[in-house]
């Protein structure tokens, strides 16, 4: 098979704090962790240090992580009602299931026909990289490819249980932009 160019980067979001709203950038470092500042930090109660998720508490869902941790954790002990703080994770980004999670905006328009799994929103996929797809193509075709997005080279592992689009793992680091290609490819890394 040969290198195939099958869109482009429309957006991309960088979620700070696990489980709450994501902030969208221009570019992104994407190293073999996933993007740089990606899920970073968690929210755990302040009195038990349980780690508090948009499962338990969903109304965390309606803050958005500024980057301020301080500030952040304002917000949501006033949003939630209780005291809770920010953690840093030691180990790396904080993510459940793989590096990067992108999703194509034809994917987002079937699930606002209907056409979504239980428990994810159309209208919030919570993806790294929303792609615009030429052609009538699915990203869901590409598991077990690999795609060149920008300087980064990713594997597409496998789609999501409960969410849109797919999961992939960093092969080769680097930098991705809006606007940039994403080609399917043939090449190791």
């Amino acid at each position: 098979m040969s290198d195939s160019t099958v869109g482009q980067v429309a957006s991309i979001s960088v979620y700070p704090v696990k489980s709450l709203g994501g902030r969208t950038v221009p570019a992104a470092e994407v190293d073999e962790a996933g993007l740089r500042g990606d899920r970073a930090w968690s929210v755990v109660d302040a009195g038990t240090g349980e780690r508090v998720t948009v499962k338990t508490t969903p109304r965390m869902r309606e803050v958005v992580a500024t980057g301020d941790t301080e500030a952040d954790t304002i917000t949501l002990t006033e949003v939630l009602g209780r005291p809770v703080r920010l953690a840093r994770s030691a180990a790396g980004p904080q993510v459940d299931a793989a590096a990067v999670h992108l999703v194509s905006r034809g994917a987002i328009a079937r699930a606002a026909e209907g056409d979504v799994p239980e428990g994810c929103s159309a209208d919030d996929p919570r993806a790294n990289l929303v792609l615009e797809l030429t052609g009538d193509g699915d990203e869901r075709s590409w598991v077990g490819r690999r795609l060149r997005v920008g300087e980064a080279l990713l594997e597409v592992v496998r789609t999501p249980k409960h969410c849109l689009g797919v999961y992939a793992e960093v092969r080769h680091p680097g930098r991705v932009a809006e606007g940039d290609a994403v080609v399917l490819t043939d090449e190791l890394g």
